[in-house]
C-alpha cells in the first residue's frame, strides 16, 4: 500500500496541474457553490456524466493534438500562447473554462465563456498558406471557433467512449447538449449528433495539414516539463490519447500507436488517478452544495405555500 504522505504529494501535484491549487479549490471552484440555477445541463445530463469522469484528462491531450492540425489554430498557439513557459497555467485555464461551463449556474457559465472570448480578441495574425501566400487569421473567426469546438467535443466523447461508463442518452445526447457550449462561444450551428460531429470534423480535411509547427507542438505535448512525479504517468496518457484518435488524424499528425497496450495501460493509470484523487472532485462537491441549497429553498417555498389547517 502506498504511504499516506506519498499519496498526498501525488494528489497535490495532480490538483495543481489541473486547477492551479494544491488542494483543488481555487476561487473559481469555490464559486460553483454560488448561483441561482442548476446551470445549462444538470445532474442527469450527458455532459455531467462525461465531464465528471477521469477520461477528460486524456481528452485534454487528444483535443490539443487535433487542434494543432488546423494552421490557423496552430498559428494562434505558436504566436500567442505561453504554453512553453507556463504549461500548467494554460492547462488550468482550459480546465477552468470546461468545468465552469459544465457545472456553474448559467450566469457564471456565460461570464466564463465571455472571459475566454475576450482573451481571444488579441489572438490574430498571419500564417503561410499552401502556396506560400499570407493567410490572415483571428481566433474569433467562425472557422476557428467551429474547429476548436468540434475538436473539444470529439475529444471528450471519444475519450469517454474508450474509457468511461454509460452516458445518459448516449453519444448523440452528449453532442447535442454540448452544442450549448459552442453557441456560448459564438458558433452559429454546432453539430447535434455524433455523426454530425464526425462529418463536421471531416469537412476540415482540405484545410488540415502537418508542418514544422505541428511537429514542434507534438514533440512538446509528448514530453512537457511536468516533473518526475507526473511525467511517467503522463507519457502513458499521451500514448492512450494517440491510440484513441481515428487513424486518419493520427496519420495526419505523423503519429503511430505505441507497440505496447496503451489503451489498457491508460485505463489502469486513470483508475490509479481516481484512487489518489478520491471519489468526488472538489468542483463536483461545491456544485452539489449549490444544488442542495437550491433544493432546500424550493422545499421551504413549497412548505410556506401549503394552506394552513
Amino acid at each position: 500500500m502506498p504511504r499516506p504522505a506519498v499519496v498526498a504529494r501525488a494528489r497535490g501535484r495532480i490538483l495543481t496541474m489541473f486547477s492551479g491549487d494544491p488542494d483543488g479549490v481555487p476561487g473559481w471552484v469555490r464559486a460553483l457553490e454560488t448561483g441561482d440555477d442548476e446551470g445549462w445541463f444538470g445532474p442527469d445530463s450527458a455532459v455531467w456524466a462525461v465531464h465528471n469522469g477521469t477520461p477528460t484528462i486524456v481528452a485534454g491531450i487528444r483535443a490539443l493534438l487535433m487542434q494543432t492540425l488546423h494552421p490557423g489554430a496552430m498559428a494562434g498557439v505558436h504566436d500567442h500562447s505561453r504554453y512553453r513557459e507556463d504549461p500548467l497555467g494554460r492547462l488550468s485555464g482550459t480546465v477552468r473554462w470546461v468545468l465552469t461551463t459544465t457545472f456553474a449556474d448559467r450566469a457564471q457559465a456565460e461570464t466564463g465563456c465571455a472571459w475566454v472570448s475576450r482573451l481571444h480578441e488579441r489572438v490574430r495574425g498571419e500564417y503561410a498558406g499552401p502556396d506560400g501566400d499570407a493567410v490572415a487569421y483571428a481566433a474569433g473567426d467562425a472557422d476557428l471557433i467551429g474547429w476548436v469546438h468540434c475538436a473539444f467535443a470529439d475529444a471528450f466523447i471519444g475519450s469517454h467512449e474508450t474509457w468511461g461508463g454509460p452516458v445518459p442518452g448516449g453519444s448523440d445526447q452528449y453532442v447535442r447538449e454540448w452544442a450549448t457550449a459552442g453557441r456560448l462561444m459564438g458558433m452559429a450551428d454546432p453539430p447535434r449528433s455524433r455523426q454530425e460531429l464526425d462529418d463536421a470534423i471531416a469537412s476540415y480535411l482540405p484545410v488540415l495539414r502537418r508542418d514544422a509547427r505541428v511537429d514542434e507542438a507534438v514533440r512538446w505535448l509528448r514530453d512537457p516539463p511536468l516533473g518526475r512525479g507526473v511525467g511517467p504517468v503522463y507519457r502513458i496518457l499521451f500514448a492512450g490519447a494517440v491510440a484513441s484518435l481515428p487513424a486518419r488524424y493520427r496519420a495526419l499528425l505523423g503519429l503511430r500507436r505505441a507497440w505496447w497496450p496503451a489503451i489498457t495501460l491508460t485505463r489502469v493509470a486513470l483508475w490509479g488517478m481516481r484512487t489518489v484523487l478520491g471519489p468526488e472532485s472538489s468542483s463536483m462537491r461545491y456544485t452539489r452544495m449549490r444544488l442542495d441549497r437550491l433544493a432546500g429553498a424550493r422545499a421551504d417555498a413549497a412548505s410556506d405555500s401549503e394552506p394552513t389547517r
